[in-house]
């Protein structure tokens, strides 16, 4: 469950710090790298002393982490569904171009850098229109990356704890340590290379052996569609881990779908309760988004 979780750390963070300029997406990785290992600083202590002093409180707090899960993925597939198309007829997506695909003749330097993943924004894309817009789009990215983090490393610590927990105490501190510094040096070391597999594709473009030109290509034509199943793969991560929370802090939801499924077997059986926790992150996510947005609205209408 643990190496679960951890998957779904990496696409979704690979998915959140994507997006900023080609010589500040390593540095925005090192922030939220650092970001993560703060965190980590703050929730073994925590969760070794709740697991002493209050144990009742491990499934509340994790009930938190969940449903908040589950809203911010809702809402990222809201935003998504609502404003793709807006977005869409305003900026054009850009397409690589049909000459620096796998295979085909080799390209020049100019070529290839013109086939750079989409995510990146150009001179003309909104990113990039002024200095103070790329910072706060930094920022913004940062932030959510590390909230994100929080969430999803509270739940393997509480998972690791669960394992170690008739341990004695310095086992558990060496054992919590030990996996969340190389949680963090695992995953955002992957992070960091997903994000320049671009720069990899043209330093292999300009290489004058043409099996290195054409392994360039293929890495360049790779990249967009890399990038967007990690988009999907972490937005869906959101689901199948909160509403995984959620599920399992509901004995009786969870005893339902563990007693349908037992009555299946073979792959229903398997696949059972991370489907219903997918789908119930979802219904959850849902309502938390229209409660937000009804207060919000009351909200508005008050002051006005």
């Amino acid at each position: 469950k643990t190496a679960g979780v951890l998957g779904d750390d990496l696409a979704l963070n690979a998915q959140q710090v994507s997006g900023v300029k080609a010589d500040r997406e390593l540095p925005v990785v090192w922030a939220v790298a650092k970001g993560s290992l703060r965190n980590k600083a703050i929730l073994v202590p925590a969760a070794l002393a709740i697991s002493a002093f209050i144990p009742w409180a491990v499934t509340p707090l994790l009930m938190a982490g969940g449903l908040f899960l589950c809203y911010e993925g809702f809402e990222k597939l809201a935003h998504k569904l609502l404003h793709v198309g807006g977005q869409a007829a305003k900026q054009p997506a850009a397409a690589v171009p049909a000459a620096v695909v796998c295979g085909a003749a080799p390209a020049g330097v100019a070529d290839v850098e013109a086939a750079q993943i989409g995510a990146r924004p150009t001179e003309a894309g909104p990113i990039d229109s002024g200095p103070f817009d790329a910072a706060a789009l930094e920022r913004r990215k940062i932030r959510g990356a590390v909230r994100t983090d929080f969430i999803l490393s509270a739940e393997i610590v509480a998972i690791t704890l669960d394992s170690v927990a008739r341990a004695p105490l310095p086992t558990q501190v060496l054992v919590l340590s030990g996996i969340a510094l190389a949680m963090t040096v695992g995953v955002y070391g992957l992070v960091g290379g997903i994000v320049k597999l671009d720069d990899l594709g043209l330093w292999l473009g300009r290489r004058p052996a043409l099996l290195s030109q054409a392994l360039g290509r293929c890495v360049l034509a790779a990249a967009p569609a890399l990038m967007k199943a990690l988009g999907i793969a972490g937005t869906a991560a959101m689901f199948l881990v909160g509403g995984g929370i959620v599920l399992h802090g509901v004995p009786a939801w969870q005893q339902a779908v563990q007693d349908w499924a037992s009555g299946r077997g073979g792959l229903t059986s398997a696949l059972a309760p991370a489907l219903a926790g997918a789908l119930l992150g979802m219904a959850v996510g849902a309502a938390l988004l229209a409660l937000l947005t009804l207060w919000q609205r009351r909200g508005g209408a008050a002051r006005n």
